[in-house]
């Protein structure tokens, strides 16, 4: 999620679009859930097992079955894995972004819209908006 200047901000709620499904990939996600503590948490013996099985055994995912299964698996650890910024930027920074832009668009600034694309600028009106609120 963090940018460097020019980078768009996308919210991906799935690995299947995301990156592409490698062994690599996947070791690098299972490093960092056992690094944070969420590996054994947030997925059953059976997920664990997946994965497991998939870096043993695969290369690189080809099959639309296991690539589904493994993103709902994925997609699971990247929640737990998301800092807590993240989750209020994605939730609240993004629809603060966009009511902002929709409105600035209306009084006539044509490059408003590109404010929606802006991490930096998303992540400032989040926290701006959480310290109001305290």
């Amino acid at each position: 999620m963090q940018s460097r200047k020019g980078e768009s901000f996308q919210m991906k709620t799935t690995y299947q679009t995301r990156i592409p499904l490698s062994r690599e990939e996947i070791t690098k996600v299972k490093t960092r859930a056992l690094r944070k503590g969420v590996w054994y948490k947030v997925l059953n013996r059976i997920e664990r097992a997946c994965i497991d099985l998939v870096i043993r055994v695969v290369e690189r995912v080809r099959s639309f079955s296991l690539k589904r299964a493994l993103s709902s698996i994925l997609s699971k650890l990247e929640v737990a894995l998301e800092s807590p910024v993240q989750r209020l930027m994605r939730e609240i920074g993004v629809n603060i972004v966009s009511e902002l832009s929709r409105i600035a668009q209306q009084w006539g600034n044509k490059s408003a819209f590109l404010w929606v694309k802006d991490v930096r600028f998303i992540q400032f009106l989040t926290l701006t908006r959480i310290n109001a609120t305290l």
